[in-house]
């Protein structure tokens, strides 16, 4: 079995080819290069909370106002070298998130994601024009839905036995990139690229929850696209490293300074 497509097949040895074993998947999913995408910045957007103390007090006003918190966050997927990477944000150069946040009370679910994800990632003004700016977001499965039992920092992928009220529910969705969109950034946050290696068991940095994005996006089958369109590379495994290229985290815009080991806090993935 190859990953090559037979295009793209560079030897005189052509691999044996199995029988089907796609059975009861989803369907194939197409990712498009990082360098088909546009990124830029845009005005500061302060967080609206000093500490997590005061977001978990601004939850239970909201709870005892409006009930359970609903949140929203896109797990947005490109290529490089045939190697997914997730777009995530880096606050404060301290700790990651992904891009949405949650819906106002009176916000339908899909619409109101849309909003929020038009608030972080979408273009202003006449920055840019053409291809792929205020492009529609394309909202894809429920990947994985978190819990937030009480007003603490802690949340699960499952409801605990004893709790029968939960303060907040976090869904995370698989948000299908067109070929080409501008994306930009308010100027206090960076906009990255983290190749899927990076997070797969790396809770000590990422979190519980976005170190499990490679377990959520195993169902996947993927179609690797160059910039041309065609398609060079197929799920599973990735094709050839150019160079001995080995896929890293980039910034891809926002921020002032270098990304540092040591400033990661420990909310990611829980906050």
């Amino acid at each position: 079995m190859s990953t090559i497509t037979t295009a793209a097949l560079q030897t005189s040895y052509p691999p044996f080819l199995p029988n089907s074993f796609n059975g009861n998947q989803p369907k194939t999913i197409r990712l498009y290069p990082l360098s088909n995408y546009t990124f830029g910045t845009k005005e500061t957007q302060p967080e609206e909370d000093p500490s997590v103390l005061a977001r978990l007090k601004r939850l239970e006003e909201h709870y005892t106002e409006h009930g359970m918190r609903r949140t929203c966050e896109g797990i947005l997927v490109c290529h490089e070298h045939n190697h997914p990477h997730i777009l995530m944000l880096q606050i404060a150069n301290a700790f990651f998130k992904l891009p949405g946040d949650y819906l106002k009370p009176e916000d339908e679910e899909v619409s109101g994601f849309k909003e929020r994800l038009n608030e972080r990632l979408a273009p202003v003004g006449t920055q840019f024009s053409g291809e792929g700016v205020n492009e529609e977001w394309e909202i894809g499965d429920t990947l994985a839905q978190w819990w937030r039992p009480n007003f603490e920092t802690f949340m699960y992928p499952f409801v605990p036995a004893h709790v029968t009220r939960p303060k907040e529910c976090k869904k995370l969705y698989f948000i299908q990139l067109p070929r080409q969109k501008v994306l930009s950034v308010p100027k206090n946050m960076k906009l990255l690229a983290v190749p899927l290696f990076e997070l797969y068991d790396n809770t000590a940095r990422y979190g519980p929850q976005l170190s499990a994005i490679p377990h959520l996006l195993s169902r996947y089958n993927f179609e690797f696209i160059d910039e041309k369109g065609e398609v060079v590379a197929v799920t599973p495994g990735g094709g050839p490293n150019e160079d001995g290229y080995v896929p890293k985290t980039r910034v891809l815009a926002g921020g002032d300074e270098e990304m540092k080991e040591d400033s990661v806090k420990g909310e990611n993935g829980i906050s």
